[in-house]
């Protein structure tokens, strides 16, 4: 078994909460619609069983945990009635850490029930949805037991930190790499350890001829350094450092603290899928997103979008290392480096989408 660390987003619906500030994540999930789709259309080639048992992996909270579910309900609907054939059954698990808030997902399923018999006219299967708390890097499903599998911006979340990050001090991610080698190779190997236990652990878990669809926060050039994730959290490491240059936290802590994510080289991701084994990649492509989902022309609002949106992924992280009462202050002064960096440039998220099918 995989120990499981209990990170999680800021739950509820409340000002912070991830429910309440991830435009970000449903404009990921809504923009691989595409790949989903053909994805979906090749795998129904052989045909639909009655019941297909869906799994959304690292669902997170709020409405985005039951969109892309939604996507693949809708497809297997529309292809079905294209060919006059009755609707399956659904059966759909949603995952992830247990610390993550299930209740406001639950609280969700009416309205979610009620959307999916929209303008069906009665012809659309049952649907039926569970939690499924647990860490997709060790077994969570039994054997041979699921049809399709998607993912989003869930991947690049790593099982734990790093080992061997003594040499990181001041930063909290990967940065200046070529000064730091060391750095770079323990977030590569703890990468590559993890998604290819993902990979395992999932071989055993789909039907052959199931399909998975996963999208990644990743990167198009091999060099991390001169990535804008990469420049993102090195940001976020340099509003840190100027609280503790005003003491507001100890240096010692933010030497210590690392974040337990890697964005790969979409040719690691290739790499690792070919040297698993257990699937065949069907497709891999990239695109991006902005820092900034709302695209905001004004640069302060704009640094604030981005500050909110990452603050309310990572703040129950950093509140647990340097406490509650420095999290406003710390997001303040990263909104501020967010504004002035996009004055500059315009920055990306890169984002590798990939299917594949379980041989």
């Amino acid at each position: 078994m995989v120990p499981i660390n209990f990170r999680h987003v800021n739950a509820g619906n409340g000002e912070n909460s991830y429910a309440q500030n991830s435009l970000l994540q449903k404009k990921i999930i809504l923009k691989a619609r595409p790949y989903l789709e053909e994805a979906i259309m090749k795998w129904s080639v052989s045909g639909f069983p009655s019941c297909v048992k869906l799994a959304e992996l690292g669902c997170s909270s709020g409405t985005n945990a039951l969109l892309g579910i939604s996507k693949i309900i809708d497809t297997i609907h529309e292809i079905c009635q294209t060919m006059n054939i009755e609707s399956p059954e659904f059966q759909v698990f949603l995952n992830d850490l247990p610390g993550t808030d299930f209740n406001n997902i639950f609280k969700s399923l009416p309205s979610f029930y009620e959307g999916l018999m929209e303008g069906k006219e009665g012809r659309m299967g049952n649907c039926f949805v569970t939690g499924m708390p647990g860490s997709f890097y060790g077994r969570i499903f039994p054997t041979s037991s699921l049809d399709f599998v998607h993912s989003s911006a869930s991947l690049n979340w790593l099982s734990q930190v790093p080992a061997g990050l003594k040499n990181n001090e001041g930063h909290i991610y990967m940065a200046d790499t070529c000064h730091r080698p060391d750095v770079l190779k323990a977030y590569s190997e703890q990468f590559q350890k993890d998604f290819t236990s993902f990979l395992g652990f999932r071989s055993k878990e789909i039907k052959p001829g199931g399909c998975m669809v996963i999208t990644i926060p990743g990167r198009i050039i091999e060099d991390p350094s001169g990535d804008d994730f990469c420049d993102l959290w090195e940001l976020l490491a340099k509003s840190l450092m100027d609280m503790f240059a005003d003491g507001l936290v100890e240096e010692a802590d933010v030497d210590s603290f690392n974040l337990p994510l890697y964005n790969p080289f979409e040719g690691e991701v290739r790499d690792l899928i070919e040297e698993e084994g257990s699937f065949n990649l069907d497709k891999l492509e990239t695109f991006e997103e902005s820092w900034d989902p709302y695209d905001e022309s004004d640069k302060l609002r704009s640094g604030q979008n981005v500050a909110i949106c990452v603050r309310s992924v990572t703040e129950p992280m950093l509140a647990t290392r340097f406490g509650d009462a420095i999290i406003p202050h710390l997001f303040g002064r990263f909104a501020i480096r967010v504004s002035e960096d996009l004055s500059m440039k315009k920055r990306h998220y890169y984002l590798i989408v990939f299917s594949l099918t379980k041989k």
